[in-house]
This record gives structure tokens, sequence and C-alpha cells, in this order.
């Protein structure tokens, strides 16, 4: 079994990359995330199409086109550009949406990629039950308390969608909205600081620098 070795920066791989495992998990996230698409301006077109009357005209219709598996496979770049290359890690972070977005179950990842896997998944998955408000609430409470490796996926996954935002505002999304999900997107990821130096600074310049812009005006990402 390869050995890990922690320090504050990173999280290192001793030993080398099963690239048909690696391949594996990509195809059964790619394949699982098939039906999803990311909801951002630039991936997203108004189409006009005839209503069944022709009293009615045309009626408007939002398409979403960016590919969902660009997100886990960003997350587990984010990782790898942080010197992080635990197999099991990146594994993770590539399945990490998987339970919580599609019909998949943590058995059918464990069946698949073996109990480690399974349980960093696990830590970062959200019980879809729950209403918005609770889910967001319970990422705060639990992220200080979930393992270094979750908290990895944790920081990249946010990392990932703090700068998609500001690269392009999610459809419909208001500044206020957008500012409010930098702050709860703080408050998570202040609970997993002190793994990844990188991440943690990367994280940090988006809170004290960032801004998006929405409607030809540029707003701070975070709020002063």
């Amino acid at each position: 079994m390869s050995e890990v070795k922690e320090t504050q920066t990173t999280i290192f791989f001793e030993g080398r990359f099963d690239i048909s495992l690696l391949l594996d998990t990509l195809d059964f996230a790619a394949k699982k995330h098939s039906q999803q698409k990311r909801k951002d301006r630039e991936g997203t077109r108004l189409e006009y199409l005839s209503c069944p009357r022709e009293s009615e005209g045309m009626k408007a219709h939002i398409t979403t086109t960016k590919a969902y598996i660009n997100h886990p496979i960003g997350v587990a770049k984010n990782l790898t550009d942080a010197g992080i290359t635990d197999f099991a890690t990146i594994q993770a972070a590539i399945l990490h949406d998987t339970v919580e977005d599609t019909e998949t179950t943590f058995e059918e990842i464990e069946s698949k990629f073996g109990n480690e896997v399974r349980k960093i998944v696990e830590e970062v998955t959200d019980d879809k039950s729950l209403q918005t408000a609770e889910r967001k609430r319970l990422q705060i409470e639990h992220t200080p308390h979930i393992s270094d490796k979750a908290k990895l996926v944790k920081l990249a996954d946010k990392l990932y969608n703090l700068r998609d935002m500001q690269r392009s505002v999610p459809v419909n999304w208001s500044k206020d909205r957008v500012q409010e999900y930098f702050v709860w997107s703080k408050k998570v990821t202040d609970g997993a600081k002190g793994i990844s130096q990188l991440l943690d600074d990367q994280l940090e310049d988006l809170y004290q620098n960032g801004t998006f812009e929405l409607d030809n005006e540029t707003y701070e990402s975070y709020p002063k």
C-alpha cells in the first residue's frame, strides 16, 4: 500500500498513479454526469420556440450547453496545481458530485473505487433531502470536523466554483446573491484552513481582491 505523507501545504503520494484506474474514474463520472449542464452565462443561450397556438407567438427558452463534467475535472486540477497528488483524493474530487447530483450510491462508489474514496466522497456530499439553507448551514458546521483529504476536496471545489462565478455569473443571479455566495463560501473554507497553504492563499486572494461583472458593472466579490 502506498504511503501518504502530510505537510501543512500539501499531501504527497508516494508511488505511481494507476492511469487505467484514473481513466476509469473519469469515465464513470462522465457517464454519471452526461445529462447535466453547468448554468453560467457563457454556456447559456436564449432560444425562441414557436408556441402551439399562433396567438401565443414565440416563447423564450433558456438552454445550457456547458458540460458538467468540466467541473469535477477542474476541481481535481485545482488539487494537482496545488501540489496535491494523493490518488484517492484526486479520485474523490472527480467523483465528489456523483452521489449528490445523480443516481449513484455510496455502495457503488465503494465497489468500484474502494472504501477510502467512498469515505471522502461521503464526507463532502450534501443531503439533498434537506432544504438549501439547512444544507449550507451544515457545510459550515461540519467542515472543520471532516478528514484532511475531504477538506482538500472541499477547498478545491469552492475555489473552482468561485472562480467560475467571477468569470461568468450564473443566469438569473443578482449582485446580492453572488456576494452572499462568497460570504457563505468563506465561512465554509475557513473551516478547512491549514491543510494546503496554496489553496488557502488562492481562496484568500479571491475574498480580498476578487471582482465580478454583471450588467456591465463591476462589483467586489466579497463585500467589504
